[in-house]
């Protein structure tokens, strides 16, 4: 059976971005305000959320998982290219906090000036990013939802940036206090950790969304072979394939050989076949192709078809 669970994580979507550009706008109006730099690259990195949950609702709304004539896979792997492009948006918010921060060794910049207000203002911008991130990521991990992991991982990122951040300037405003201006350095000098909190950020969503892209394997074909060779009529099964993710959609390929006197109770078999694999892995789309009799086939799958490990035999 196939899930469509778009409704659900359109929700959040809406939901996390409404909040994104909440945290934006204050962190955007501090950071001007008091003139630090880290604190204006972590407001880019909240604008890249926004970015984000708008990129995601965009493919959310194409990666319908039901099949068509174009699409007879269905429309699910849009979801991983959005979370691809997340990665993407990531890289660009990496690149501009690492040139912001040089071009201000270089050029110098002006003294931040924060207040203990500013700074219990970023406590609760933090308390909001902590609760979109566990939010999403529990509703992502429920839905099996790519886009909804990625973000939350983008949202994670922002809040190691934002405990970075408030760190800093915890110790700017301390600086202001004992006269050790010396501690302005540290608004600079965090810039550049953030930078790669968030580089990491965008590394996991690759990792994560890459072998689905490219159709790597989503289950053990000695996993499938164990549990074919138990059905009933089940004689031999060989050559088997397995793409998609666990789940979500995992399409399965197999040939088999079954003992049957006709057409009729081989396609019992098959069926029987389907729906055990549906219990397991549902859900799950199954081709099965059936091999004359006498056929045998040692070659589980199709990554040993070298002379070496693979045997065919007609009896």
């Amino acid at each position: 059976m196939i899930r469509d669970n778009r409704a659900v994580v359109r929700k959040v979507l809406v939901i996390t971005l409404l909040l994104n550009i909440s945290v934006m706008v204050l962190k955007s109006i501090v950071g001007f305000i008091t003139g630090s730099l880290s604190l204006q690259a972590d407001a880019l990195h909240s604008l890249t959320d926004s970015a984000n949950n708008i990129l995601g609702l965009i493919a959310n709304q194409l990666s319908s998982p039901h099949p068509d004539r174009e699409h007879p896979y269905g429309h699910q792997k849009f979801e991983a290219v959005g979370a691809l492009a997340i990665a993407a948006f990531l890289g660009v918010a990496c690149f501009e906090i690492v040139r912001g921060a040089i071009e201000s060794i270089i050029g110098g910049s002006s003294p931040v000036e924060i207040s203990g207000p500013q700074l219990w203002l970023l406590c609760l911008v933090l308390g909001i990013n902590i609760i979109v991130a566990f939010y999403e990521r529990r509703v992502g991990q429920r839905v099996a939802s790519a886009i909804l992991i990625a973000d939350a991982h983008h949202t994670m990122s922002d809040v190691w940036v934002t405990i970075t951040v408030l760190a800093g300037l915890i110790g700017v405003w301390q600086g202001q206090k004992l006269g050790l201006s010396q501690l302005q350095w540290l608004d600079i000098i965090l810039a550049f950790p953030v930078a790669l909190l968030v580089f990491k950020s965008g590394w996991d969503v690759v990792k994560a969304n890459l072998p689905s892209l490219v159709d790597r394997m989503a289950i053990a074909p000695e996993k499938i072979h164990k549990i074919v060779m138990k059905v009933p009529g089940v004689i031999n099964c060989h050559d088997i394939a397995s793409r998609g993710t666990l789940g979500k959609q995992v399409f399965i390929e197999m040939h088999l050989v079954v003992e049957a006197r006709d057409l009729t109770v081989a396609h019992e078999i098959t069926e029987r076949v389907e729906k055990i694999l549906e219990q397991h892995f549902s859900p799950v789309r199954v081709l099965i192709h059936i091999e004359p009799a006498d056929y045998r086939s040692n070659n589980i799958s199709f990554g040993s078809d070298d002379s070496s490990t693979k045997q065919k035999d007609y009896l």
